[in-house]
């Protein structure tokens, strides 16, 4: 289960991405008013999945669709929830790493079978070809943000609020930019660190963008993350600058100007990750 002391990495696509039942969908979800705002998402997406697995842990129900939703250049663009998919791997991810009597106890055979056929399903080749590529529209990361994503955003990008009871920081721009700096950022990385970790990481980013219509949105919600920093460290906060120092110090071949970039970023980052310790 997802902590909500969690970053977001959201793609909104325009409704032509979508087939015709589903665009019909999404606009009398939106003319329903039932959108959910980034804010109060998590939350309600932690709910959903613990109540459905909770329900006598035997069967995966079919849960609403629910989403993000966006405006942008009045053009209205959805940021799918996926539940049914995020409960069965959850249920499968229960499994992990605990003894087989204690894994079946919490997630029985029969709820785990179903789970790995939903998840199959989605993924397989029957399904691509029916339906298109498989896209899940939100990727969650917990205690921090994950580097290559900041390879996807620039400061100018930056929105920032610290009024009353609503604090936030996040970046979007338009996946064309995102997949152009993810492009730019791989040719470096490959040119001067090789087949690394960090390589395969932007790669693996840059792989999941190509799945999305081309007019699609590319959000970084620093999300419950907030709640740990002070409004003092959010607007100090220049983790893309850090990452495009680092990137073009690469490419000069400056290796320690890029050294310099990338251990403040870790050290800043670790810094929070080292808070769920504490929790």
């Amino acid at each position: 289960m997802p902590s909500l002391f969690a970053s977001y990495l959201r793609v909104y696509e325009p409704l032509a991405a979508f087939d015709r039942d589903r665009q019909a969908y999404w606009r009398r979800y939106v003319e329903q008013g039932r959108a959910v705002a980034p804010v109060e998402g998590p939350g309600r997406q932690r709910t959903s999945v613990i109540e459905a697995l909770g329900a006598g842990w035997t069967r995966l129900p079919d849960l609403p669709e629910e989403a993000y939703v966006l405006e942008a250049d009045e053009t209205l663009l959805v940021c799918p929830w996926n539940l049914r998919i995020r409960v069965a791997e959850a249920a499968l991810s229960a499994r992990d790493g605990v003894p087989p009597v204690l894994a079946d106890a919490f997630v029985p055979p029969v709820l785990a079978g179903q789970a790995k056929a939903v998840v199959e399903d989605w993924r397989s080749g029957a399904r691509v070809l029916e339906r298109g590529v498989p896209r899940v529209h939100e990727q969650i990361a917990t205690w921090g943000v994950p580097l290559r994503w900041f390879v996807l955003f620039d400061a100018e990008e930056r929105h920032h609020v610290t009024a009353p009871g609503r604090r936030a920081l996040r970046f979007r721009t338009d996946i064309s930019k995102a997949r152009r700096r993810s492009s730019r950022a791989l040719s470096v990385l490959r040119k001067s660190v090789g087949d690394a970790p960090i390589t395969e990481a932007v790669e693996e980013a840059a792989r999941w963008l190509e799945e999305f219509h081309p007019r699609s949105v590319v959000e970084l919600d620093y999300g419950g993350l907030v709640e740990l920093l002070s409004d003092e460290t959010l607007a100090a906060d220049d983790s893309p600058e850090l990452v495009a120092a680092g990137l073009a110090g690469l490419s000069r071949g400056e290796a320690e100007e890029a050294s310099t970039a990338y251990d403040k970023l870790v050290a800043r980052w670790r810094a929070v990750q080292l808070l769920e310790r504490c929790n």
